[in-house]
């Protein structure tokens, strides 16, 4: 029983830390050698291992949300395994910048200002005492629609279109 609150507890705090931690508390709870198996539509900073990657992560989304925040509904422990079920929920305050395999900018979604609230589950292996992967399913649609990227107006998708050409122009500038 005590294994089992300690695993599920560690999978609750690395969703928590998301939302407003600093590198520091990512340490003791990312593992050196963890993976984000999302990271692949992510920047660059997200697809190494351990804590800077996961940190780089919540930096990213910090970005395009203010207000972040994850609501825990359920978790189960099996064996290294832990599911997480929540809601993750915030406001589109900046912009939302998607990335090609390849790390290059892909499009980018301005603020609209719009709250959203949308379920996701994450499924969080340890090893060591920390996260050593981590992948998730989300209801990304869901998330779109609330922030209205779909069904856009022509005048969002202008917007889009300028927004994803300034990003693009900053990153070869970099």
């Amino acid at each position: 029983m005590r294994d089992t609150i300690s695993a599920i507890a560690l999978a609750r705090r690395s969703i928590e830390i998301m939302a407003t931690a600093g590198l520091d508390e990512f340490v003791p709870v990312i593992h050196p050698l963890a993976t984000n198996r999302e990271s692949e539509h992510e920047p660059p900073a997200t697809r190494g291992r351990g804590p800077e990657a996961f940190h780089a992560t919540a930096e990213w989304l910090r970005s395009a949300f203010a207000d972040l925040h994850w609501e825990i509904h359920e978790t189960i422990e099996q064996g290294d395994l832990v599911a997480v079920h929540c809601t993750m929920s915030g406001r589109h305050a900046g912009p939302f910048v998607a990335y090609n395999p390849d790390g290059h900018v892909e499009r980018v979604f301005p603020p609209t200002g719009r709250p959203f609230a949308s379920t996701q589950t994450h499924w969080i292996r340890l090893a060591d005492g920390q996260v050593i992967e981590h992948w998730a399913n989300r209801d990304d649609q869901g998330t779109a629609i609330q922030l209205g990227w779909i069904p856009p107006t022509p005048a969002y998708l202008v917007r889009c279109a300028l927004a994803t050409r300034r990003a693009r122009k900053a990153a070869a500038a970099a």
